[in-house]
């Protein structure tokens, strides 16, 4: 394997290796675009024990139903995330919502990052629904109208709204960085009830969802969209 790939590149052409990334700490989203070797040296990790988990990770049966995004069109694309991902999040972002304060008021005097972590949430959940609405209402219709060619380019550049797109994930990135900061990679103390336990593990599926999502559009579906607008200039 080709040490000089990007992460993201990696991840695009087989989305099972975003599990051995995850493992590693390695930012394949947001960070995607750094070849492997610069992002194993960022980490402090052994480049050839990394290639070494994604080759095993490449030789396990590769998953029929896996989605090839680089097959799809970009408004292919668009409606895969707002299927997969922006359905999960509209289902987990409230019941982890009520999980966070639930886990602050029961736990907060003897664990009061609990308290920081639900403050930090409530702030991360309003900004994210936000941030899929705009995607919804203006950033995607107009990847739609370019594949038509009658894209409502009210913002000028279709690029316009990708930026702003990429400055919220990146700020989505250091809340969740924060999150696994303060739940100490999502450990468990000694007396955690069980809801305190369901919170933690809620908490790193909503990480590994939205890590997936935020490189399907910085990796893949941005870039397509802004080849495609400068081809057509």
């Amino acid at each position: 394997m080709d040490p000089n790939l990007t992460v993201g590149n990696l991840v695009t052409e087989r989305p099972s290796r975003a599990a051995v990334f995850e493992k590693h700490g390695i930012d394949y989203c947001c960070g995607g675009r750094k070849p492997l070797a610069e992002a194993c040296r960022e980490r402090g990790l052994d480049e050839a024990a990394v290639i070494a988990d994604l080759e095993a990770s490449d030789g396990e049966p590769r998953d029929a139903a896996e989605p090839r995004y680089a097959d799809m069109s970009a408004a292919e694309l668009a409606d895969h995330i707002i299927a997969t991902h922006h359905a999960y999040l509209r289902s987990a972002l409230p019941r982890l919502a009520e999980l966070t304060g639930k886990v602050a008021r029961a736990h907060g005097a003897k664990h009061p990052e609990t308290v920081e972590l639900a403050a930090a949430y409530a702030d991360f959940h309003l900004v994210l629904n936000q941030h899929m609405a705009k995607e919804e209402a203006v950033l995607f219709p107009m990847i739609r109208g370019m594949a038509v060619g009658a894209g409502d380019l009210h913002c000028g550049s279709v690029a316009n709204p990708i930026r702003m797109m990429m400055m919220e994930h990146d700020d989505a990135a250091a809340d969740l960085a924060r999150f696994r900061a303060l739940t100490g990679g999502y450990t468990p103390p000694e007396d955690a009830c069980n809801t305190f336990r369901v919170m933690l593990h809620a908490l790193e599926e909503l990480e590994a969802d939205l890590h997936r999502h935020v490189h399907l559009e910085n990796n893949v579906l941005f870039p397509e969209v802004l080849a495609a607008e400068e081809a057509a200039s």
